[in-house]
Parts: structure tokens; sequence; C-alpha cells
């Protein structure tokens, strides 16, 4: 995907007005408004409610293009397409938090071994690595569970 020369194509900062985001993505002004009324593309908009367009902005406008006129895509189509890439970024972000915070408990927990025992009420415990239960009686008993031992 081409560029704006001096800035990045995730530029969020709104600084083009309509007609110079229609000549950098190659449109009609008209077609960018379409696109506004449709939800394809919203810039930001200023206090007099002009339309202000960002570097990323203009590079979803050529994108649109570029679905529309080389693949044939309809617009629906692409605002599908625009919404299932907003969920798997979410989701990809989401499972990148999930892994760091597995990766925690791994560490809090001895590099994914897990430790319980039995407690005084008789509940079962889980137990850091090197940790001993406390108030422990002759009747108690520490397990250890190794998930890469476990029978299948």
């Amino acid at each position: 995907m081409a560029r704006i020369s001096g800035f990045s194509g995730d530029d969020r900062t709104p600084v083009f007005v309509i007609s110079v985001a229609a000549e950098l993505a190659g449109m009609h002004a008209q077609t960018l408004r379409q696109y506004d009324r449709i939800g394809l593309v919203t810039p930001s908009r200023t206090r007099g409610g002009g339309r202000r367009y960002s570097a990323a902005d203009v590079t979803r406008l050529r994108e649109v293009q570029r679905l529309s006129q080389e693949e044939g895509v309809s617009l629906g189509a692409i605002q599908r397409i625009f919404e299932l890439e907003h969920q798997v970024a979410a989701l990809r972000a989401r499972v990148g938090e999930l892994r760091a915070e597995l990766d925690r408990a791994h560490d809090e927990l001895g590099q994914g071994r897990r430790f319980f025992a039995v407690g005084s009420e008789g509940d079962v415990v889980a137990l850091r690595h090197g940790e001993r239960p406390r108030g422990r009686s002759a009747g108690q008993a520490l397990v250890v569970w190794d998930p890469a031992r476990r029978r299948r």
C-alpha cells in the first residue's frame, strides 16, 4: 500500500481537509462524503463540522478504492471486511494479553508446575514452588501435579 510522503500509514492525526484527502486518495470529494455517510471512512470533525482526514484515513480510502475497483468488492462487503479485520486485531490483542497473563502465572507457580496440599479444613490449597502448607498436621499429604507427566 502506498504511503503519504512524510506520514506513516497509521498516523491518526487529522490534518487534511476533504479536497486534499480526495486528491491524495485519487478520488472526488463527493466520493469521500459518500463513504463518510455509509461509515466506510469516518474522518474527524472540526468545531464547525468540517471533515479532517488523517494519513490513516487516506490509506483506508485507497484500500476501499482498490477493493472496489480492482477486486470488484461491493461497498457493503468492504465494510464487513473492515469490521472483521477490526475484530481479528482485537482478538489478537486479547490473545497477547492472555499469553502474558499465563506466563506470569507460570512464573508465580514455578515454571508450570503446580503444587497442591490439603488444608486444615480439608480443602485443597495451591502452593508456590518451594512453599510448605501452613499448620500441617501428620495426616496431610502434598501432591505435585505435573501436566507433562499426566496420563492420557
